[in-house]
């Protein structure tokens, strides 16, 4: 996996600018515990932090490559699952190659075909390439955008990162928010190239940034494609079914302890079954993980997007693959412990204010990384084969707003309650997101001749997998990352995405339920009760001593009057949400509180000045 940065100024010498260059690359250790480097240039400067997972001792960044032309050096991130094919093709072109790394391979592709090398690439990268003969920077990005990268234009060059905490160490950086960057933080929409700090932006999925003396250019190089289907459903079945086994067995590759996490959901089940089939063959048996909390399998309680507890399917999978298998088991003290609130809002950069959904993922994350380099997760699936609740709500679909918006839950209901009257009215996060609902759509190609129903499901899986689903691989990244494990995403594989984006709704729901073709595909290696179990989404804590442990810490946020928190926050909402019963708070209340929290230690961690004039 890895972290990279640099600074480009193509007025100054950055070769006496080490320190800084060291402190922006430190900013990352966590995303690479096992090694740094950092390589100085006139113009530009680059630093890595390096995660081993394939070629432990080859794939030492940046990594520089000596042409007849000059020196042309890389930072990578991530992993290219095609590096074998992709070697053996440079080899035919007259390359040689030290390393068994993708890194190097990466490299020389960049030699051979410049900055379309990420035409041939299969997988999750960011990486930065500095052509010193030509005094260009070149960043690329992988397509659905499952690894980070942000860039900061400055005066006469930029500054990139993995993560905007490296850019902010630079002191070109502002520490700085204005209501730009808090109306998407609020509004829950991920508008393409947002960050929440001022003058940052994120390089877009499937795009490649260009920096030279000229300015910033950028190219899309992949994008969602329309095209007609014509596979029955048999053979679409099989060929779901060929791309995920080939797929997971090119992603279980490493040179490190592997693992999946396990739910015992449809997603997670199928990779884990596919996964323990290919390590049959060669004579392994699987690793698995999952979190469960204290006491939520025996009083469990139904809600609105969960109907069961996870546990009995888990252990169904778990038997069914013979796998190796651990709970993680979390209490309310846990999740609710401010040292870990604080270690997710630093590991992602904003006050997310998704509370325990994140806090129990990273303590998830960090119990696996005790044993595990890397994990196979079943992120991503249900924007690629349709799975969410809401893709099935009528008035969601209708709806003429994003449908996870329309469907009534606790992550987006009232999202900006807890938000001074004045700050709400200056955001007017309706506006907001209508504006972004109507970019969105326009942005949709349409297969010609598809009927009404079909251009608006098509709509509805464009919105999920060019918006949706880019916030919940940030926040996976971000917070494996903090501990150091690499999580794989099989379902963000672009040949499935564009196969299965361009299946017809019939036939992605041709059995009456969601994500027929992935329950079909993999049947073969699921128990029946996961088979036939509903969509679940990940597992939120439903002990009421969860909520009482963020009343309480609300407030002692309440007993500083003066603290900076509260130019967002409303004190008076605060105070009432401190003496709701907790017992019976409503979700949304609960969600308001870890917002405000998440603020409040975002402010402590950062210092930003917040420009909302």
């Amino acid at each position: 996996m890895c972290g990279i940065t640099g600074w480009v100024s193509f007025d100054s010498d950055l070769t006496g600018r080490r320190a800084i260059v060291e402190e922006m690359t430190a900013t990352m250790a966590c995303r690479g515990p096992d090694d740094s480097g950092v390589r100085l240039d006139t113009h530009a400067a680059l630093g890595h932090r390096r995660l081993a997972v394939i070629d432990l001792p080859g794939g030492r960044q940046p990594m520089t490559a000596d042409t007849p032309r000059g020196p042309v050096t890389l930072v990578y991130s991530g992993e290219t699952y095609n590096y074998t094919e992709l070697r053996e093709e440079l080899r035919g072109r007259g390359h040689r190659f030290t390393t068994e790394s993708d890194t190097e391979v990466v490299l020389r592709g960049y030699l051979e075909w410049g900055e379309r090398v990420a035409d041939r690439l299969g997988g999750m990268y960011a990486f930065a390439v500095w052509d010193a003969p030509e005094r260009r920077l070149v960043l690329v990005r992988d397509r659905m955008g499952i690894k980070p990268l942000y860039v900061y234009p400055t005066r006469d060059g930029v500054l990139f990162g993995s993560e905007p905490k490296a850019i902010l160490a630079n002191p070109l950086a502002e520490k700085a928010v204005d209501a730009n960057g808090l109306r998407e933080l609020v509004a829950f929409t991920k508008a393409p190239g947002w960050s929440l700090w001022k003058g940052m932006r994120e390089v877009e999925p499937g795009t490649i940034v260009t920096v030279d003396v000229e300015g910033l250019r950028e190219r899309t190089y992949w994008r969602l494609p329309a095209t007609p289907h014509t596979d029955d459903r048999e053979t679409t079945v099989e060929r779901v079914r060929e791309l995920l086994t080939d797929i997971v067995r090119r992603q279980l590759v490493a040179d490190v302890p592997r693992c999946v996490l396990l739910s015992g959901g449809l997603d997670s089940s199928a990779i884990t079954g596919l996964a323990a089939a290919h390590l049959a063959e060669r004579g392994e048996r699987p690793r698995t993980f999952a979190v469960d909390f204290l006491g939520q399998e025996e009083n469990f309680r139904p809600d609105e997007m969960r109907d069961t507890p996870d546990a009995p399917f888990i252990r169904d999978v778990a038997t069914t693959v013979g796998s190796a298998h651990r709970d993680v088991v979390l209490d309310p003290r846990d999740i609710s412990d401010p040292e870990v609130r604080r270690a997710v809002v630093a590991a992602r950069d904003i006050p997310a204010g998704l509370g325990d959904l994140d806090t129990s993922l990273y303590l998830l994350f960090k119990a696996i990384r005790a044993e595990s380099t890397v994990a196979l997760s079943g992120e991503s699936a249900d924007e690629v084969f349709g799975g969410y609740r809401w893709f099935f709500d009528d008035a969601a679909v209708a709806a003429e707003t994003f449908p996870w918006l329309a469907f009534t839950n606790a992550v987006t209901d009232d999202r900006d309650a807890a938000l001074r009257p004045d700050v709400r009215a200056l955001l007017d996060i309706d506006a907001y997101t209508a504006d972004q609902y109507a970019t969105a759509v326009a942005a949709v190609e349409h297969v010609p001749g598809a009927d009404e129903r079909e251009r608006r499901m098509r709509i509805i899986c464009h919105l999920h997998l060019t918006r949706f689903v880019r916030m919940l691989l940030d926040r996976k990244d971000r917070t494996s990352m903090a501990v150091g494990l690499e999580v794989r995403v099989p379902f963000c594989d672009h040949r499935l995405v564009e196969y299965v984006y361009n299946t017809p709704w019939a036939l992605k729901t041709f059995d009456g339920r969601e994500k027929s073709l992935l329950r079909h595909a993999t049947g073969h290696v699921l128990p029946r009760s996961v088979f036939e179990r509903v969509k679940s989404p990940y597992p939120s804590t439903q002990d009421p001593g969860y909520a009482v442990a963020l009343q309480q810490q609300a407030k002692e946020v309440l007993a500083e009057p003066a603290h900076d928190v509260f130019t967002l926050v409303d004190r008076d909402w605060l105070t009432e949400a401190t003496q709701t019963d907790a017992a019976t708070m409503p979700g949304a209340v609960r969600q308001g509180i870890d917002r405000v929290l998440d603020l409040y230690h975002w402010f402590d961690i950062y210092r930003p000045r917040v420009q909302l004039d």
